[in-house]
């Protein structure tokens, strides 16, 4: 990092080299947050969990994308309310309170991010109170974990003591962070109007800088193309937009296909990379080795305690256990890909899995069978907070009927795979192969046989 020389008139900025958006700038202010323990230990959690067994440049970390999605807020937040737009200190605030909630929004993910949510504790045990919701013995989230480190932890006190000048408060940052929690308090209204929805949805929503960043940065370190898109032409092409006494976000009709590509990107990401059968089984297995030895590794539900977690505990626990699925994982003795389908496709063979895994299991082969799940939008759905399309004529649409891509995509992709023990291997592809040929003959049969007659009446 290097230090720019500024006027006295403005904080000094501390610039951050980063492979995805060249410089990225931080307050002095902000990097005191930044070097804080629990935000420095997400340069320890992997972004993409086991990924990086398939596409060995994935080791890129939560870390580095909290500071690339933060640039990406702050660049949509200034194209969005130019200087002058609204009152300096207004602007100056809300502008800030976006940063931080965008820099902390992952900062509750568990080692491996995501794989490791699965043996989260019950979220009563993370002293949230209301924000838990009326079901305490759900299982957290790392949302969870993130309001609570935002809220209240040693993060939460040295926020206080940094943007306190600013009138920024820890609520303010988990205002944006969690939209559907019943965290509003009114403190982001200006002039009559509320500036709520807009900020949240910079922060998360379907064009969100959340997206924008770690669309581009696991393609970048997975090297695939798929993550691609105009992010300028998008980002020169947000507006903000008045519905009911609140402003939202909008985007020019002219940037839609870079929209589409974006929203496109994401789908074929996760087809590509994030589903990818490699991680998908060391995920099995390790799910595997949490049930059969329960007590081995377990996440404190004390954020301070929590906050001392991070891949390196995990793989040292795995490392030091006797458990057959850790060793599994440790020597990367992963289960083999025996079969896979894509049942959101056509309807001829969506049974066979069902066939193959009955099979499988009367002929003792040892076996995993897998389903995951994968949809265009995460968020299509929600009239909540819309995004909407300004026309040329401008004329505001909602931005799901504007394009035709949520029609067209709206049956999820299914991806149906079954693994085998690697010593059965050579037994399972004979039993697939058997169970082929007796579904080729069943469809001979059918197309060959008469056409049944009509019975009359």
């Amino acid at each position: 990092m290097a230090q720019s020389v500024t006027p006295t008139s403005r904080p000094a900025l501390i610039h951050i080299r980063d492979p995805i958006h060249g410089t990225i700038a931080v307050s002095v202010d902000e990097i005191r947050l930044i070097d804080h323990p629990i935000f420095q230990r997400l340069r320890n959690v992997k972004q993409l969990g086991f990924a990086d067994l398939a596409f060995p440049g994935a080791t890129h970390t939560r870390y580095s994308h909290s500071l690339g999605a933060m640039h990406v807020a702050t660049r949509l937040f200034d194209r969005l309310f130019s200087a002058g737009e609204l009152p300096e200190r207004v602007r100056a605030r809300f502008r800030q309170a976006v940063r931080l909630a965008m820099l902390f929004h992952d900062v509750g993910h568990a080692p491996l991010s995501h794989t490791t949510e699965m043996i989260m504790p019950p979220v009563g045990e993370l002293g949230l109170g209301a924000l838990s919701g009326p079901d305490v013995s759900r299982r957290a989230s790392h949302e969870d974990y993130t309001l609570k480190m935002v809220l209240d932890s040693s993060l939460a006190e040295a926020m206080v003591q940094r943007f306190a000048p600013l009138d920024i408060v820890p609520s303010d940052v988990a205002e944006l962070i969690a939209a559907d929690r019943g965290t509003e308090t009114g403190r982001f209204r200006h002039g009559g109007l509320d500036y709520t929805p807009i900020l949240r949805q910079v922060v998360s929503s379907e064009c969100d800088a959340d997206r924008m960043d770690y669309l581009q940065r696991d393609s970048f370190f997975s090297g695939v193309s798929y993550g691609k898109f105009d992010a300028d032409w998008l980002i020169d092409n947000v507006v903000p937009t008045e519905h009911d006494g609140a402003v939202y976000l909008a985007i020019n009709s002219r940037a839609i296909f870079s929209f589409e590509d974006f929203l496109l990107s994401r789908y074929h990401m996760f087809a590509s990379v994030y589903l990818h059968y490699t991680p998908v089984i060391f995920e099995k297995m390790l799910a595997r080795y949490f049930e059969t030895s329960p007590d081995e590794f377990a996440l404190s539900a004390d954020v301070e305690r929590y906050a001392q977690q991070d891949d390196m505990d995990l793989w040292q626990t795995l490392r030091k256990s006797n458990n057959p699925w850790a060793q599994r994982i440790v020597k990367r003795r992963a289960y083999t890909l025996l079969d896979e389908k894509n049942e959101s496709g056509p309807a001829e063979g969506k049974g066979r899995h069902a066939d193959l895994v009955a099979a499988l299991s009367d002929a003792g082969v040892e076996h995993i069978h897998t389903r995951s799940r994968s949809v265009l939008s995460k968020y299509f759905g929600q009239t909540s907070a819309p995004i909407f399309v300004l026309t040329n004529t401008q004329e505001r649409i909602p931005l799901e009927q504007f394009t035709p891509l949520y029609t067209r995509y709206k049956t999820p992709a299914l991806l149906s795979r079954v693994y085998v023990e690697p010593d059965q291997r050579s037994r399972a592809r004979g039993i697939l192969a058997d169970l082929v040929q007796q579904d080729d003959a069943a469809q001979a049969e059918e197309t060959s046989a008469p056409p049944a007659e009509e019975t009359p009446g």
